[in-house]
């Protein structure tokens, strides 16, 4: 469990990143293309603004933790805490008004993802996890998280990322799995994880182009609901190039079978 005040401290930085972010949505910012290997990777000056906002603070009150940043790098990696920023996972739904995307913030200690933390401030959520509980506020709520059971997949409800498509492969992946459940969505971003903590769906899958801000928060997030994250090819998920969720752990061996993908 976090030191309460990591976690007091977490919710300081999500608080500093919506004010930076929210002037710039709906609102036509300037684009920039980073240009990556999976294709179009747009930036904002509103990503930028979140993550300056978000390492500022650390470095005023945690100077000795490290930080990794999508926008601004690596920093004190070898530290105890280091803590993991996406100041927006879901740049083209940002850019594409869509609000599916979130600020992710997660704290490691001693490489372990201790700590995850998702806030949408367009829609006044946020959702954080432990790895032993996790909690959502809403209008001004606070309940606690808990995925549902599906013990069959056939009932299973699958959100995958967009990027799939550019993929034939695993897009062929997929859609062999989509054949074994009730329903398979496209798109959802990192909101599809909180939706996941919640109970709403039973499987989330993000294919592709993953880094580590891409992935941290959501470890303890969805394991404090009751669930798990691994990579796609069932092992740890911490440093994967992929994402698979499960609101039902019992699901994993059937969902890896269904996919017919490669073993780790």
């Amino acid at each position: 469990m976090t030191e309460p005040d990591l976690l007091s401290f977490a919710h300081r930085l999500a608080d500093a990143s919506g004010p930076a972010i929210l002037p710039w949505y709906r609102a036509m910012p300037a684009i920039t293309d980073k240009g990556s290997s999976s294709g179009f990777d747009p930036v904002t000056e509103a990503d930028r603004a979140a993550e300056r906002a978000i390492r500022a603070l650390i470095g005023a009150h945690h100077p000795k933790h490290g930080i990794i940043g999508e926008e601004f790098g690596r920093h004190n990696v070898d530290a105890e805490y280091v803590w993991v920023i996406d100041p927006i996972d879901g740049t083209k739904a940002f850019i594409s008004g869509q609000p599916v995307w979130g600020t992710l913030i997660a704290l490691l200690r001693n490489g372990e993802a201790v700590l995850g933390l998702l806030d949408q401030p367009f829609l006044r959520e946020r959702y954080w996890g432990d790895g032993e509980r996790s909690f959502c506020r809403r209008e001004n709520r606070i309940f606690p998280l808990r995925t549902r059971a599906c013990p069959s997949l056939s009932d299973a409800t699958v959100w995958v990322s967009s990027s799939i498509a550019r993929d034939p492969v695993a897009h062929a992946a997929v859609e062999r799995l989509g054949a074994a459940v009730r329903m398979l969505v496209y798109g959802g971003d990192c909101f599809s994880l909180a939706m996941l903590a919640e109970g709403h769906i039973d499987i989330a899958i993000g294919w592709g182009g993953f880094e580590i801000y891409d992935i941290a928060a959501h470890i303890p997030l969805v394991a404090g609901a009751g669930g798990i994250v691994r990579a796609l090819d069932g092992l740890d998920a911490l440093h994967a190039n992929g994402m698979l969720a499960l609101g039902d752990p019992t699901l994993l061996e059937a969902t890896l079978d269904a996919l017919h993908w490669p073993r780790g």
